[in-house]
């Protein structure tokens, strides 16, 4: 089941949404942490009709989530320009992803500003050199160039084209916040050892109301800054195929290694 279909069972309005999440989307036992975010965004925009764009999203991944899990969403506060909505989603074993997003309409400023440093750009894949993961792991439903990651790198950045191999008609917000967390975490560049690793939150933020890129691909970057002590810090952004910043997140990474 894609992405498409299982955002398709949310139905508007409503303050609970029943899901069951397919084992392809699983990451070891628990779900793919980008398909939970874009989960809990479903429902959270879904909660009224005239939501303005998402701008910002705080996201504590609590617990592994795996089949069936009732998904719900409400109104914090509803101001003139922005709205705080709270979504969390429930298993078997209780809560496993409490989400707060800030919906917010674009203002007029005198500020117009960036200084987000341009990585290098490799070519967009070809349809020669895209490859997906196994069947049985969220990367089945992704493609990418080349391996994801291998140890003893000695680097603490980590960056690749993704898409969606069924990626035609998604809404793009939500589209970006699921593939968003695909490459692990980037402090696996610096391990040596093979260890566990599980991202414990996700703070995001909207570049943009109305991201495109060309034919599903975009330039995921992530970098450690710190590590240490069994977690890591990371800074991440998204790029669309014109090298525009879309996204920039950042996470605290636990390492059991």
């Amino acid at each position: 089941m894609n992405l498409a279909s299982l955002l398709a069972q949310f139905e508007p309005g409503a303050a609970s949404h029943k899901i069951s999440i397919p084992a392809s989307w699983h990451q070891g036992r628990t779900s793919y942490g980008g398909l939970s975010s874009a989960l809990a965004y479903q429902a959270a925009k879904l909660t009224a009709e005239d939501l303005p764009p998402l701008q910002s999203a705080q996201i504590a991944f609590v617990g592994p989530l795996a089949g069936d899990v009732e998904v719900q969403a409400n109104i914090l506060r509803r101001g003139k320009n922005t709205a705080f909505i709270k979504a969390d989603i429930m298993g078997t074993d209780g809560i496993g992803l409490t989400c707060t997003f800030i919906f917010m309409n674009r203002r007029q400023s005198h500020l117009d500003y960036i200084s987000i440093a341009q990585p290098e750009f490799p070519p967009l894949p070809t349809a020669e050199n895209a490859r997906s993961g196994p069947p049985e792991f969220f990367t089945g439903h992704m493609q990418y160039p080349d391996k994801r990651l291998e140890l003893g790198l000695a680097t603490n950045r980590l960056a690749s084209w993704h898409r969606f191999t069924e990626h035609d008609g998604l809404d793009h917000i939500a589209e970006l916040i699921c593939i968003g967390d695909a490459l692990p975490p980037s402090a696996m560049g610096l391990m040596t050892e093979k260890g566990m690793v599980s991202s414990m939150n996700w703070q995001i933020n909207m570049l943009t109301d109305t991201p495109t890129t060309e034919d599903g691909w975009w330039y995921l970057s992530s970098e450690t800054h710190h590590a240490a002590n069994g977690a890591s810090s990371q800074y991440m952004t998204a790029w669309n195929s014109r090298g525009e910043a879309v996204l920039t997140g950042m996470q605290s990474v636990a390492i059991f290694a």
